[in-house]
């Protein structure tokens, strides 16, 4: 990007429908360009111009205060100041020792550490986002040894024709994602690869596959089955290849539909897996439905987080509200869910039961599996009590019959 990135005739700045703008100062002149941030983060409203001669404490404060930098130095000077920032971060609120600050102490409950958890996470990220970079409108970075990374930002971010500015750790993200979607995730219950894009949760906890594995071997493979909320399409694929003659599956983010379409492809599935862009549930009735929603009733704070927190518990009551009109007779719904929520003080399983019976459902049978994943048994983790004893289960639902 030029020093100066000025905006198109038709995208002046403070226009309603017009993209956000990031304005600073430079060698005395005032200049801006375009702001590019995952979700509704608003461009910074402080920004200052640093270099290789920026210290880590320095950058630090400034990240502290709200105030971004728009990095004009070495890319990989800018990533050592990255993680010099984050390990500032990290330390703060911790004694020497290692042992948890007066914040942590004074916790009184499992919501209240989870609570303060979140913030630490929010705060953490507006530091590490304070470092930005210039991005020309092929994706190019203009500074010294950037690695090239048009193909992963293009994956990202679509076609694009301007300028603009984003930061180092939203780069980072996007690389990520790019690797990822290259090697893909290999799914034992599957006996595949599954490929996520950027934006799109990875299924790399495994027990819930393992749970709609174990629940098919005992029925009856339906004709039919919708799968609610499909994300990379892992659990439309797993439903497919175990015998299940046609499934639909649906969501409503176009980054996740199209991620879902290219995974069904690639397996051979997609003459019988059909994808279709909706807010739940699709047209007619199934004798099995399927969902997989966010587990923890708590606000995300990016896109993909949304695969984890569901405010106020929307989609999961949205699904146990609805499945039943979407259930033929005899049907069964298979919600699964982790009690995360319930040990962190979030939700009780009398509220989870009286959600399923006021939605005119009864529950059948359940299917239970601990979690694996890396967190369950770090100590360190400030929510290690609340996962060690969390459990997924695969809830068989059916429609309560109306009384006569």
């Amino acid at each position: 990007m030029p020093p100066s990135s000025p905006l198109p005739d038709n995208a002046p700045a403070g226009a309603a429908d017009s993209p956000p703008v990031i304005h600073w100062t430079e060698a005395g002149e005032a200049r801006s360009a375009r702001w590019r941030a995952e979700g509704s983060t608003a461009p910074p409203k402080r920004v200052v111009v640093g270099d290789d001669t920026l210290g880590a404490d320095a950058a630090y404060r400034l990240a502290c205060e709200g105030t971004a930098i728009l990095w004009r130095g070495d890319f990989q000077n800018a990533r050592q100041l990255l993680q010099a920032l984050a390990r500032r971060a990290d330390g703060k609120g911790r004694r020497k020792s290692g042992k948890p600050g007066k914040d942590a102490a004074t916790v009184s409950g499992p919501a209240d550490a989870f609570h303060l958890h979140r913030q630490a996470q929010a705060q953490r990220a507006r530091v590490l986002g304070s470092l930005l970079l210039p991005f020309e409108a092929d994706y190019g970075i203009p500074l010294r040894r950037a690695p090239d990374v048009r193909q992963a930002c293009h994956e990202a971010y679509g076609e694009n024709a301007v300028a603009f500015v984003a930061s180092l750790r939203e780069l980072q993200g996007i690389i990520g994602a790019h690797e990822w979607r290259k090697k893909g995730v290999e799914i034992p219950a599957l006996g595949a690869r599954i490929h996520p894009h950027y934006g799109v949760f990875s299924p790399v906890r495994g027990e819930y596959l393992d749970l709609v594995a174990q629940a098919l071997q005992t029925t009856s493979p339906p004709p039919l089955a919708f799968d609610i909320g499909t994300g990379t399409g892992v659990l439309a694929a797993l439903l497919a290849q175990r015998g299940i003659e046609r499934v639909v599956a649906t969501d409503c983010a176009p980054r996740a539909l199209a991620c879902a379409r290219a995974n069904l492809a690639l397996l051979n599935l997609s003459d019988r897996v059909q994808v279709a862009e909706a807010d739940l549930f699709p047209e007619g009735r199934a004798p099995l439905v399927v969902c997989n929603p966010p587990w923890v009733p708590a606000r995300p704070s990016s896109a993909i987080e949304q695969a984890v927190y569901d405010p106020d518990s929307r989609m999961l009551r949205g699904f146990l509200d609805g499945v039943a009109a979407h259930l033929t007779p005899g049907g069964e719904a298979w919600l699964i869910l982790s009690d995360l929520a319930e040990h962190l003080g979030l939700r009780s399983r009398e509220q989870l039961l009286a959600m399923i019976e006021a939605a005119g459902l009864s529950v059948s049978g359940r299917l239970d599996a601990r979690p694996h994943h890396a967190k369950a048994s770090d100590p360190n983790d400030p929510l290690h009590a609340a996962r060690a004893a969390e459990v997924t289960s695969l809830w068989r639902l059916q429609a309560t019959p109306a009384a006569p």
